[in-house]
């Protein structure tokens, strides 16, 4: 999904200082990632662990960061 373990580690970051999802949430969705690959923030969507609101926000720093 993106490019680099850097990029990736920044977008944990953002999911937890910005938005406030939870450390345990982010393990729920990776775990999904694992058996059913995808991009992290539609999977955190799916499983109902961020807003509609978060997952736009999550797509505006991508494009930015």
């Amino acid at each position: 999904m993106l490019p680099s373990t850097y990029s990736y580690s920044r977008l944990i970051d953002f999911l937890q200082e910005d938005l406030a999802i939870s450390t345990a949430s982010i393990s729920v969705a990776l775990r999904h990632c694992e058996q059913d690959p995808g991009p992290l923030p539609m999977i955190l969507w799916q499983y109902g662990l961020i807003t509609l609101e978060q997952l736009d926000k999550i797509y505006d720093w991508l494009e930015t960061a």
